[in-house]
């Protein structure tokens, strides 16, 4: 009416709909961005693991962590549950051989001395019969190239190297924290060549195999399957070696 002020405009009223539909995608946005983040510092991190470890055992490897958010391993510095898996094609000198490697309780602390600590390391080996063939066809001089078949034996834990000229039987095993290859029969090679000469050969070869290994990382246990050789290397509270100490390790911490 005349001489009354305009009546106040009522406020909009907002959709319901329109209201859940912002809060959805304001949750939706978070959570790509939470998983975004988390894929892209695991696959940083898988790369880097898998990078050290194909480093020293000369192979191409891929690595994976646990269930756990990764994003909160990131932040803590502290990782559990990771895994390791080599091609298989070798480690070092020795054909055939593959690694499955599970590390727990990681602790990345840079300082001038080490890349941080790890609490445990198991590392288990599958070496092929056809892998030991090709790999001592390369290492024994004159015979090893006529080594034309490797037989197992689980029940006296032994090897038969065999040859068109002979064979060699040797029993692989831990000594001194490392993997050993002896030579306890030769047969129809005396001719040709000794056991004295045998295993010397095969004594270099596993010092090479297991010497310089990281982090105290050292033969626990070794097997004679029906397919070749198992082994298990192990570690327990240990020290990461930085880049300075270890070129392999370049890039961790």
């Amino acid at each position: 009416p005349p001489g009354f002020p305009p009546a106040p405009e009522e406020p909009a009223r907002r959709d319901p709909l329109s209201t859940i539909l912002i809060v959805v995608i304001v949750v939706a946005v978070a959570l790509a961005g939470l998983l975004g983040a988390e894929l892209y510092v695991r696959h940083t991190a898988n790369s880097i693991v898998a990078k050290a470890v194909s480093c020293v055992v000369q192979d191409s490897a891929s690595a994976s962590f646990g269930a756990r958010p990764f994003l909160i391993q990131h932040f803590t510095h502290s990782y559990r549950d990771m895994t390791v898996e080599t091609a298989g094609n070798q480690i070092r000198e020795a054909k055939g051989m593959k690694l499955t490697l599970t590390l727990d309780d990681v602790r990345i602390n840079p300082t001038a001395d080490s890349a941080g600590t790890l609490g445990a390391l198991n590392a288990d080996v599958t070496w092929s019969t056809e892998g030991i063939q090709q790999t001592v066809q390369g290492i024994i001089p004159l015979v090893g190239g006529l080594i034309n078949d490797v037989t197992t034996d689980p029940s006296s834990g032994t090897l038969e190297l065999q040859s068109a000229l002979g064979a060699v039987t040797v029993k692989p095993g831990v000594v001194d924290g490392g993997l050993a290859m002896e030579v306890v029969n030769v047969s129809g090679l005396g001719f040709t060549l000794p056991r004295e000469s045998v295993q010397p050969a095969l004594d270099v070869f596993t010092t090479a195999l297991t010497q310089n290994l990281p982090m105290g990382i050292h033969a626990d246990t070794v097997g004679v399957t029906d397919t070749g050789v198992t082994a298990r290397f192990i570690t327990r509270d240990a020290t990461i070696p930085n880049g300075q100490q270890d070129p392999c390790f370049a890039g961790v911490g």
